[in-house]
């Protein structure tokens, strides 16, 4: 029980990687707040969390809205205790290239995927820089490297990406027991990567998928508990001496 003493708080948290990190936080003895922009879904993962004997609660969040964090970290204040644990999870991808993108939907992705973790990471800080706690910001091997299909998403993931060292650098030089460091998944088997491959024809979705396959060392898609893993590591004291950081589980990807 790697976690029994910490109050976890993680968006997006009703499917894909965020239900597995719900779970796997869970499973190290945290209580978790599931949090997502559907609320019936935040409720089915909480339900299956304390169906297994956690401490769970769903809390309906559109992380775009800037009004609703403090209140969201609030309702897992007096619903579970002070929140020592921020995955900031909720992301969203769309396959549109420099030319055919629209400024509508640079903005909606910069929104999810950037502005909402600038917004979950300084009310953590707030919540946290006194008792101390771990914020995990969800970016992409997309922050680090380039894709000509998905320029908004690139950018909002290397937005997350150095963000995420400035506000640990932030929280280091003043002292605050709070550690911030970024994860960056490779291609994972989710409903956001069938979704984006669903936009395509049949015969660019094979063959994008084939490109997928042929440039990542292991030979597979990861797994949402392997991304999951990592989250737990740093959420964990083990990664006491860890911030500013950033923990690339991509099967070999960017090393290739």
């Amino acid at each position: 029980m790697r976690l029994d003493n910490k109050i976890a708080v993680v968006t997006g948290g009703g499917g894909g990687l965020g239900e597995a990190m719900c779970e796997r936080l869970a499973e190290e003895g945290a209580a978790v707040a599931v949090t997502d922009v559907s609320l019936p879904n935040a409720e089915r993962v909480a339900e299956q969390l304390l169906a297994k004997g956690a401490r769970a609660v769903a809390i309906q969040h559109d992380v775009t809205d800037e009004q609703r964090w403090p209140a969201v970290l609030a309702e897992v204040e007096a619903a579970l205790g002070n929140p020592n644990v921020l995955v900031n999870n909720a992301g969203i991808a769309v396959i549109s290239t420099v030319e055919d993108e629209t400024l509508a939907g640079w903005r909606k992705t910069q929104a999810v995927n950037l502005d909402a973790v600038f917004m979950g990471t300084q009310a953590a800080i707030a919540t946290m820089k006194e008792s101390g706690g771990s914020i995990i910001n969800i970016s992409s091997i997309e922050g680090i490297i380039g894709e000509p299909r998905v320029p908004a998403y690139n950018a909002s993931k290397g937005g997350v990406r150095i963000f995420s060292k400035s506000a640990a650098l932030h929280c280091a030089k003043n002292g605050y027991p709070v550690r911030v460091n970024s994860i960056h998944p490779g291609y994972v088997g989710t409903a956001m990567v069938q979704c984006a491959l669903a936009t395509l024809s049949e015969e660019e979705g094979n063959a994008l998928f084939a490109e997928l396959m042929g440039k990542i060392p292991m030979g597979r898609l990861g797994e949402p508990v392997e991304i999951a893993n990592g989250v737990v590591f740093l959420a964990s004291d083990e990664a006491s001496y860890i911030t500013g950081s950033e923990l690339v589980i991509d099967g070999g990807y960017t090393a290739a």
